[in-house]
């Protein structure tokens, strides 16, 4: 299995369609048994479904994705975590473990601001409106 975390700076990063990085962990009976981290080379938001699937990605642990995202991994066959932080080698052991912290209802939606609140007043730090 392979898990890719959105990630800068060893933490989750917070914001999907935006990330520069992923690190991606290699998993075998259950355990990680390597990791690399990527650049995305200027892909952003649904192109990065396309790129994680390059990798061969099962998995992807995120913070805040918007709607169009969540359908292209969809799509892509990508099994989604979002709205999950902090250190990323932490969350890929909690998720191996079975106890990863994650919010399935997170979204992040950067074209429309009438939900209120933003990802940082709710824990996600994405900069935009969550709900």
């Amino acid at each position: 299995m392979k898990i890719a975390v959105t990630y800068q700076d060893g933490q989750v990063f917070q914001h999907f369609g935006h990330s520069e990085q992923f690190k991606l962990y290699t998993v075998e009976d259950g355990r990680v048994v390597s990791s690399q981290v990527v650049d995305t080379a200027g892909s952003g938001h649904g192109a990065l479904a396309g790129f994680l699937r390059q990798y061969g990605v099962d998995v992807l642990i995120c913070g805040g994705i918007g709607g169009g995202a969540r359908m292209a991994l969809a799509e892509a066959g990508i099994q989604l975590y979002p709205g999950a932080a902090g250190d990323a080698d932490a969350q890929v052991q909690a998720l191996l473990n079975g106890n990863l912290a994650y919010n399935p209802d997170t979204q992040c939606d950067h074209h429309h601001h009438e939900h209120g609140g933003d990802c940082h007043s709710q824990g996600h730090g994405c900069g935009h409106k969550c709900h």
